[in-house]
């Protein structure tokens, strides 16, 4: 749990997938990602990439700050890779789906409790 930040920021990684194949998100947001994309992989960098460290800055920049922008949206779209079917986690328990329940509040006279 130390790494919290870094695990938020792989699972917005990873969603940025279904943020692409999703038709209800504005093409602008899109066009956005693809650009930061071809960015990235573009030989052309405003810091050149022979520039030890500081050649990629630029690319991280850009992506921290497409991340941020769109953070709201890509948390929507996070899939979790633990996901455990109930059968196999609870194997021999009595399993009950889709139950709605509601907790009511009894209210105890105080002459009842003496």
């Amino acid at each position: 749990m130390q790494f919290i930040f870094l695990q938020v920021l792989l699972k917005r990684i990873k969603a940025i997938r279904y943020f692409m194949k999703d038709k209800g998100v504005p093409l602008r947001k899109k066009i956005i990602i693809v650009a930061g994309i071809l960015y990235l992989l573009s030989p052309i960098d405003l810091i050149p990439e022979p520039i030890l460290i500081f050649g990629i800055v630029d690319d991280i920049t850009l992506w921290t700050f497409i991340i941020w922008y769109l953070k709201s949206e890509l948390d929507n779209y996070w899939v979790e890779s633990d996901e455990v079917e109930p059968a196999k986690k609870f194997r021999g328990k009595n399993i009950i789906d889709d139950v709605n329940y509601e907790v009511e509040k009894e209210v105890v006279k105080e002459e009842e409790q003496k």
